[in-house]
C-alpha cells in the first residue's frame, strides 16, 4: 500500500477526526487564498490593514467596499474536500476547525464545525445587533431598519477570537485519535497554537501539494488535496 492510500485508510478508521483547515481548501471552490503569490494579501500590499478593526473603525465605507470587493463570491460551491469532511463529520467521526470565513463548510451541511474566525455571511447590526441577511449587506452596509452599520461576524485583525470558538475547538482535539492539516500552512496564531491541545496519543497528518514544517512530529502526504478526498 503506498502513502496516499495508507492516509485515505486511516482517515476512514479514526474514530475521531479533527480537520484544521485553511483557504487552500477553498481555492478549487474559485475562492483566492491569502498568502500565496497570486493571493490577496501579496496583490493588496496593505490587505492586513484593510482587514482590521482600526480601519473599520476609522474608514467604515472603504472597509465595506474593500470586503464587498475582495472577499464574497457567493456563487462559490463546496468542493469534493468540503464534501468528504462533511460527510465524515455527519457520521459523528469527525470535526473541523476552520480559519475559513467562506461559509462553504455550511453550504456543505458540515456538523461539528468551529469556524475560528468567524463567517462573512452571518451579518449584524452594530446598533441593534439584530441579524441581517448576507444579501441584504452586500446591497447596503446600514440596516434598514436603524441606520445602523452593518458588518460581518467575522474576526478582524486587533480583535479577539471569540471563547466559544477557542473552547469548541480544544475539546474537539483532545478527542481526536487523528488531527488532519490540510489548505494551510500553520503559520496563523492563534489557530496554529491549537496543536498544542491535541490529544498526546494523536495522530498528525499533514495533506498538501506543498511539503509542510511543523514544529510538531507529523506525517506529510504530498498530495493535490482534490485528488487525495476523492479517495477518502
Amino acid at each position: 500500500m503506498n502513502d496516499v492510500a495508507a492516509a485515505q485508510e486511516k482517515i476512514q478508521q479514526a474514530q475521531h477526526v479533527v480537520f484544521m483547515t485553511g483557504a487552500g481548501v477553498s481555492t478549487p471552490s474559485g475562492i483566492p487564498d491569502y498568502r500565496s503569490k497570486n493571493g490577496l494579501y501579496t496583490a493588496h500590499q496593505n490587505a492586513e490593514y484593510y482587514l482590521s478593526h482600526a480601519f473599520l473603525a476609522q474608514h467604515p465605507t472603504e472597509f465595506y467596499q474593500y470586503l464587498q470587493q475582495n472577499l464574497y463570491y457567493p456563487e462559490a460551491r463546496p468542493n469534493v474536500i468540503h464534501e468528504k469532511m462533511a460527510a465524515l463529520t455527519r457520521q459523528g467521526r469527525a470535526s473541523v476547525i476552520t480559519q475559513n470565513i467562506d461559509n462553504l463548510y455550511n453550504v456543505a451541511h458540515t456538523d461539528h464545525l468551529v469556524e475560528f474566525h468567524g463567517n462573512l455571511f452571518q451579518i449584524y447590526c452594530t446598533k441593534c445587533g439584530q441579524s441581517v441577511a448576507w444579501q441584504d449587506y452586500l446591497k447596503s452596509p446600514y440596516h434598514q431598519a436603524d441606520q445602523g452599520y452593518l458588518r460581518p461576524n467575522v474576526v478582524l485583525y486587533d480583535e479577539g477570537i471569540a471563547s466559544d470558538s477557542i473552547e469548541r475547538a480544544v475539546q474537539y482535539l483532545e478527542q481526536a485519535d487523528l488531527v488532519v492539516i490540510c489548505g494551510t500552512s500553520m503559520r496563523v496564531y492563534p489557530f496554529a497554537g491549537l496543536l498544542d491541545y491535541r490529544n498526546p496519543q494523536a495522530q498528525v497528518m499533514a495533506i498538501n501539494a506543498e511539503p509542510l514544517q511543523l514544529p510538531i512530529e507529523f506525517t506529510m502526504v504530498q498530495q493535490d488535496a482534490v485528488d487525495f478526498f476523492k479517495g477518502v
